[in-house]
């Protein structure tokens, strides 16, 4: 599986951006995908995560309202859409698939995915 992750850039403070993940190789509807990110001297934190097929649907409590996570099968594409984004929201982002068999309804740790993207950056200037 492999993943790529682009549309990252520079916005301002209470603008919008959409990232994009590309998936190829065996992805079914089971599979779960993520977005972390991480900025600079952070941990990588968990910030939404849905299963391919379009349901499971998680966000982290500090986007909660703000970012919205969708899946197009047919596609095998899934977008973080970023509105109304903030200063503290600036990191790397990566997508990630999670291919193990899935027997909970939520994942938000980084080591219970498998493969992760080349991550997109996002720059919010206040």
């Amino acid at each position: 599986v492999q993943l790529q992750a682009c549309g990252g850039g520079l916005v301002q403070a209470g603008d919008a951006l959409r990232l994009s993940c590309a998936a190829s190789g065996r992805i079914f509807s089971a599979h779960r995908m993520a977005w972390f990110r991480q900025a600079p001297g952070k941990e990588r934190e968990f910030v939404a995560g849905i299963r391919w097929s379009g349901d499971r649907i998680i966000y982290a409590d500090s986007v909660k309202g703000r970012f919205t996570v969708s899946a197009d099968n047919a596609k095998n594409t899934i977008w973080l859409q970023m509105n109304s984004l903030k200063p503290e929201d600036m990191a790397v982002y990566y997508c990630a698939i999670r291919i193990r068999t899935s027997t909970r309804a939520y994942y938000t740790a980084a080591d219970e995915y498998d493969y992760w993207g080349q991550g997109t950056l996002v720059t919010v200037s206040s």
